[in-house]
């Protein structure tokens, strides 16, 4: 056990996390993305039994997002002619902007076979058990500045 790690970050994510460098991006999936495909060398970690929220919160906790973008989170647009709703987005924005005071617009958006190519260039892939739709995020790693 350590102090201030959120309990939800296995060592084996906090090791990816660490490793990662400026630049890099990470995907937090969905129940339905195909994450293993996807996973860049096979780096995919599961995190069976826990939606993208939580996780998201406790990444973003240690994870500084990168400033040199304009937009270090990425979503999946709904595809077109789809009648879905995406209440998880607005869930999102909350958590984002607790870290980072772009808050809402640091997220952009792309078309879904832009997502997947982008996802299979990402560091690694956290597979999760969440079930809402269009869930799926890319995040790309700031730096850590001086004191």
């Amino acid at each position: 056990m350590l102090k201030g790690i959120p309990d939800i970050l296995s060592p084996e994510l906090l090791k990816v996390l660490a490793e990662m460098g400026h630049g890099d991006k990470i995907v937090i999936s969905d129940g339905n993305f195909p994450s293993q495909s996807m996973g860049k060398n096979g780096v995919v970690i599961r995190c069976n039994g826990h939606g993208v929220p939580e996780l998201l919160d406790a990444i973003l906790s240690l994870f500084p997002l990168d400033t040199f973008v304009e937009k270090p989170v990425t979503l999946m647009k709904v595809v077109k002619g789809q009648e879905v709703e995406t209440p998880i987005w607005d869930t999102y924005e909350e958590i984002i902007s607790k870290y980072d005071n772009r808050g809402k617009n640091a997220i952009g958006f792309v078309e879904r076979f832009d997502f997947y190519e982008e996802a299979k260039k990402s560091y690694a892939v956290i597979a999760t058990s969440e079930k809402a739709l269009y869930a799926c995020m890319i995040l790309q790693k700031g730096v850590i500045k001086p004191e």
